[in-house]
């Protein structure tokens, strides 16, 4: 095991040989669903939480590694390398501590102080730093007045020997790291106004004149302060009070108060306003927006996975609308695989004749295609679409359901709508989406950019790597939470299961089309380039549901069907048995079956899967509506309870959609009737609530709302509430 192994182990307090453990199964290509479904003995039942997070400790500590080693022979190739140097270099655990080390040695452009060494100044420089009370500084500079060489006068040269100690002093490991620990503890966040900007800048007006201790400041205000420093509406400085820091300074580099020490204060002074000053606040400035980053992106992946995870209706035959005004609304009916079977166009909103024909042809449609469930989008017209739609006698009852439509333009335009649909306008390519999104939302999203379902906040200021690597890692547990019918799924569904990617996806779906639905898992392995790796690592996350081998529906590995196939043969029964009879899985002993490489976690795991083969972890699909007396802002009034569906979680509370067309805000302050550490941990993105209206401003399209249980009128508690909605 190598050192950052443990490192690693010692910083997210797991065992040397977990670490060990995974970092050696990724260097084997396994991926991180992969190892936590089916390498638990080998990890300690590590979950995917932590693998990732190993996985990215590593990644971290080898880039660490590898400016090491450059830093390494740079100096060596310049003749700076001491063991001394080498030592503190090995010993480095943060990219900052090594850049720390390395920035006096780091070959920079000509500085104030390179000029005075050019000069000679060295010599006067350390001279004034032993700061002996009895030198003279003004004395000893004179003998280094030299006008041919730039130092015209004594002034001068004591200048020239302030630079060099200004800067001597703004790369003192030691002083930065005291500085930076004192700019992060006792900075402060301040904003005000560029002059001009106050109509240009109004969504930042509460920022105009901002000002909080940095420590305390939380992420989302950092990215919006950022952001409208971005703007230019807002300046933004991030420090400490001056006298502080230069009291620390002067504490740690003036000795005595001699002429010298006067001098050395001086350029204490000088290199803390002009090079460390900004120096910290750039690199804090960095880490709180990092820091604000990795909160901002772990609240948008947690809403992602909500999302993709939402419950799917099922495979039903579905009519699903785009609604429209003055185009009218795109409706399609879909069969219970999502495949298009007929378009048209209604008007839901026009004159009487144009309702009348709507209703006329959506029974036409609903009869022809034995339509088992409505879709409408939730955008524009929908409530208006489906006040039309509620009235309409099917004969039959039939779920009418409102679908969240982000992000269905992004996939109308892309090039996997153009390759499932190549004959079809965009127009028609949403509305497909829209009703494939009711269906299973989780194959329909996979398909458009996480950053276009309309969750999180700030998205696009954020770390794009990181949230790249974030959303990616959300998307691929889900997919492989849930797993996938292999005989029906999308290229870009197959292309998140772990192993696959696009490529082999593509060549999966090729071979289903050519050679007719896979029988057997088994039957992957002809897949051109889906290899032996690729397939251990597929296909227990891929399902054949009506496949000639019954565990091929489940999650067991094909590696351990010879482990069931003994079960059944032990207990003289089939597999099927197995499967259907609980009293049989009763008997089974998982003892006898503990293996080197199988012990009790996967054992058991196998037993539970036979219980309930391939079941979908998804909650149970329930429709949901609107109340019908609000269709617009307009109809709103404070005090109203109405039921709503939580569209986007963020830091300061959660946006509620209540059916008018724009989302309502449950500030975090009234998600409960007791201290609330996230919204997250009291909602998420796709449940139903019941809201309570506290206040509207139509003109700027506000709407407050409130979770928390109504108070009696006229309470101090009531009282506060309408202060807290103000």
């Amino acid at each position: 095991m190598d050192g950052a192994e443990k490192l690693v182990a010692a910083e997210l307090r797991l065992s040397p040989s977990q670490v060990a453990a995974v970092s050696e199964l990724l260097s084997e290509g396994a991926t991180v669903p992969f190892i936590a479904r089916y390498r638990k003995e080998r990890t300690g039942s590590l979950d995917e939480v932590a693998i990732a997070s190993v996985r990215d400790r590593l990644r971290q500590l080898a880039a660490l590694a590898e400016r090491k080693e450059a830093i390494v022979a740079s100096l060596a190739e310049r003749d700076l390398l001491t063991p001394e140097l080498q030592a503190a270099i090995d010993a480095s655990q943060t990219m900052t501590a090594l850049e720390d080390l390395y920035l006096p040695y780091r070959p920079k452009r000509r500085t104030r102080a390179m000029i005075a060494r050019e000069k000679g100044l060295v010599p006067l420089a350390d001279l004034v730093f032993t700061q002996d009370p009895a030198t003279d500084p003004r004395h000893e500079a004179e003998a280094y007045v030299r006008p041919d060489a730039g130092v015209e006068s004594v002034d001068d040269a004591l200048q020239g020997a302030r630079d060099i100690l200004a800067e001597t002093i703004s790369e003192s490991s030691d002083a930065r790291g005291e500085i930076r620990e004192l700019f992060a503890k006792r900075g402060v966040l301040r904003s005000s106004l560029v002059e001009g900007k106050e109509a240009e800048g109004a969504t930042y007006r509460d920022y105009f004149d901002w000002q909080e201790p940095l420590a305390n400041a939380a992420g989302h205000r950092v990215l919006a302060l950022l952001r409208a420093e971005r703007e230019g509406i807002v300046r933004l400085s991030v420090r400490p009070e001056e006298e502080t820091a230069l009291a620390f300074l002067k504490r740690q580099f003036v000795r005595g108060d001699g002429p010298c020490a006067e001098q050395v204060a001086l350029a204490v002074e000088d290199g803390y306003k002009r090079l460390l000053a900004p120096s910290i606040e750039t690199e804090i400035r960095a880490e709180f927006k990092a820091r604000a980053d990795r909160e901002a992106v772990r609240v948008f992946a947690d809403n992602v996975r909500q999302l993709l995870l939402a419950p799917p209706l099922g495979q039903k035959r579905v009519l699903a609308v785009d609604p429209g005004f003055r185009t009218g609304g795109k409706v399609v009916c879909l069969d219970a695989q999502g495949k298009l079977l007929s378009h048209d166009v209604v008007y839901t909103t026009g004159s009487d004749g144009q309702r009348a024909h709507a209703r006329q042809t959506l029974i036409e449609l609903v009869k022809a295609y034995a339509i088992e469930a409505i879709a409408i989008g939730n955008g524009t017209a929908s409530r208006e679409t489906e006040a039309l739609v509620r009235s309409i006698d099917f004969g039959r009852a039939i779920p009418i359901v409102l679908v969240n439509e982000s992000g269905a333009s992004v996939y109308s335009a892309s090039e996997v709508a153009r390759a499932e649909l190549p004959d079809q306008d965009i127009t028609v390519r949403g509305a497909v989406s829209i009703g494939r999104r009711l269906v299973d939302p989780l194959a329909e999203l996979v398909k458009i950019d996480p950053k276009a379902i309309g969750v999180g906040q700030y998205q696009h200021d954020v770390d794009q790597s990181l949230l790249h690597q974030s959303l990616d890692d959300v998307v691929e547990h889900c997919v492989n939470a849930v797993g996938v019918e292999v005989n029906t799924a999308s290229a870009p569904l197959l292309a998140r299961v772990s192993g696959l990617g696009p490529k082999l996806a593509e060549n999966v779906v090729g071979y289903r089309d050519e050679n007719g639905p896979f029988r057997r898992r088994a039957d992957l392995k002809k897949v051109p380039r889906l290899g032996p790796k690729a397939f251990e690592q597929a296909a227990g996350f891929l399902r054949i549901r009506d496949g000639e081998d019954p565990l091929d529906r489940s999650a067991v590995h094909p590696e351990s069907y010879g482990i069931v196939r003994r079960m059944a043969a032990d207990l003289e029964c089939t597999v099927v048995d197995l499967m259907h009879d609980a009293g049989l899985r009763e008997k089974v002993d998982l003892h006898r079956y503990v293996t080197d490489g199988v012990g009790l976690p996967t054992l058991t795991d196998i037993l539970t899967e036979l219980a309930k083969p391939g079941r979908d972890p998804r909650e149970r699909f329930e429709v949901f509506s609107f109340s019908d007396d609000v269709h617009e802002i307009k109809d709103l009034k404070a005090g109203m309870k109405l039921p709503g569906i939580v569209t986007n979680v963020v830091d300061f509370g959660a946006f509620v959609d209540i059916g008018v067309h724009q989302d309502g805000l449950v500030h975090v302050s009234q998600l409960a009737d007791r201290f609330v550490e996230h919204p997250s941990k009291i909602v998420k993105v796709g449940q139903q609530v019941t809201v309570t209206v506290l206040e509207v401003d139509a003109e700027r399209r506000r709407i407050s709302l409130s979770l928390r249980a109504p108070r009696p009128s006229g309470s101090p508690a009531a009282g506060r509430e309408k202060t807290a909605a103000r």
